[in-house]
């Protein structure tokens, strides 16, 4: 054999050895990636042993400041991606700038903020700030708002073993959207991290029960019906399904132990006692299908924007569930409640009615943005009417019974402000187009970050409840 036929075999015997250990390792890789889909499971939250009212995340384990249970301060955030996250921490940011007199002592109107109920693109900012206080000045800009988080999520759902995971039925695309949020951005923090800081302001992060089209919020009040314990549950999990937008993520998973742990729910719930309203009646059978673990032993949760978008319901349930705001202050250890304040922080943008210039029949997205749109557009609407309507009508009633009550009481009425921050609510009709055109998206140009910090403290400023607030909180 000549020395170019020798060459040539070991060429193509080398070749040959090097196309099998090439194929031993895709063999090794696809045993991998599917041994991962196989074994990928979401992280289960775990039972409550015991039924204890005393324990975990809830507002009256949070401490208040002295001599404060006199003023009630309700901020919420909406969703709307970062759009409604930039918008929430301008909001935030001229709270901690605002001076007030309380007791006669100087403070800011920051420090005054007892609850941040908040739904979707909303819970980045209140989660963040719930737990890291005063450093979301510093950091929450680089680490969430002037970030690539939609292109950094992408890459992490395309990568192939994240692909393989996601093709598990007990392992969704949120599920990784938790994962990265837990990495990235609040560093494995709990609600029990939370309960432990004891100060407020109390968060309420709200996602919506799928099967039930409620609200469902991240609270030990809720995970009681569930007998579990929302302590080790990631503050990262709660955003992640808060924010589940359907279609783009799967619903999140919780477990459900209700039944197993001492906890029957309020009265009117095991039947319909006389005097309880159509509303309580009502709550009355979402807690029940809640108890019965047996029939719902899985929860699978979706954006909270489906079922408020602008995070009011909570307070309007706790309101409206039992007998009214006298039981409300007291169960929030508001006896002497003087001053209830709403900060309502909405980043909704406006209806497509370029639909209506074309005769073209619309495409399948922007018929599902419609159906998706509207009905929330709307429900908002009814809902800020309903909680401003109810308030007022309690505070008078209130006041009446003050002739009836000792002086000092929480019975002896309220003012209530409410302040909304809206982009319907700018003047010039090309500033109002440029808001209400920004994508609900989870990256955004960062100049057009600093216009919608920029926004939310001169919204603000503009409302006359707000005004009428700062007046009565500068007298001695």
């Amino acid at each position: 054999m000549t020395s170019a036929g020798y060459a040539g075999n070991r060429r193509r015997a080398y070749a040959a050895l090097t196309a099998r250990g090439a194929g031993f390792r895709r063999c090794v890789l696809l045993a991998c990636v599917f041994s991962f889909a196989g074994c990928a499971h979401y992280p289960a939250n775990p039972p409550l042993d015991r039924y204890d009212p005393a324990h975990g995340y809830r507002f009256t384990n949070l401490a208040s400041p002295d001599e404060a249970d006199d003023m009630l301060v309700v901020v919420t955030f909406s969703g709307g991606g970062t759009r409604a996250a930039a918008l929430a921490y301008g909001v935030l940011e001229h709270l901690a700038r605002t001076e007030i007199v309380r007791q006669g002592k100087p403070g800011r109107l920051l420090d005054e903020v007892d609850i941040v109920s908040s739904v979707s693109g909303g819970s980045f900012t209140a989660a963040y700030y719930a737990l890291y206080g005063e450093r979301i000045f510093s950091d929450f800009e680089s680490r969430f708002l002037k970030r690539d988080v939609q292109g950094e999520l992408t890459r992490k759902l395309l990568a192939p073993v994240n692909l393989a995971r996601v093709s598990s039925p007990q392992f969704g695309r949120i599920d990784l959207v938790a994962e990265y949020l837990d990495d990235e951005i609040f560093d494995h923090a709990t609600f029990g991290d939370l309960a432990a800081q004891g100060r407020r302001p109390f968060a309420m992060i709200n996602a919506s029960d799928m099967s039930l089209g409620t609200r469902f919020e991240f609270t030990q009040d809720q995970f009681d019906l569930l007998c579990s314990d929302l302590s080790s549950f990631p503050l990262a999990r709660a955003v992640a399904a808060s924010s589940a937008v359907p279609i783009v993520f799967s619903p999140l998973t919780v477990r459900n132990y209700g039944g197993k742990c001492g906890y029957h729910g309020p009265e009117h719930v095991a039947g319909n006692p006389r005097g309880t309203t159509a509303r309580q009646i009502y709550k009355a059978a979402e807690v029940r299908s809640y108890l019965d673990s047996e029939t719902r032993p899985y929860l699978h949760l979706l954006d909270g924007g489906l079922t408020d978008n602008i995070g009011l319901r909570g307070m309007l349930d706790r309101v409206a569930s039992g007998n009214g705001p006298l039981e409300l202050a007291r169960t929030m250890r508001l006896e002497r409640l003087r001053r209830a304040v709403l900060i309502v922080v909405n980043a909704e943008t406006a209806p497509d009615l370029s639909l209506d210039r074309r005769e073209a029949v619309p495409t399948i997205t922007q018929v599902f943005r419609a159906v998706k749109d509207i009905p929330i557009n709307r429900y908002s609407f009814e809902t800020v009417e309903l909680l401003k309507t109810s308030f007022e009508g309690w505070a008078g009633q209130m006041r009446k019974q003050n002739e009836k009550q000792p002086a000092g009481g929480a019975e002896a009425g309220f003012d209530f402000y409410l302040a909304e921050v809206t982009f319907d609510a700018i003047k010039d009709p090309a500033e109002r187009d440029f808001f209400r055109g920004i994508p609900t998206s989870y990256t955004l140009p960062a100049e057009t970050v600093d216009r919608l910090r920029a926004l939310g403290p001169r919204l603000i400023e503009e409302s006359a409840d707000y005004q009428r607030l700062l007046h009565d909180l500068q007298r001695k």
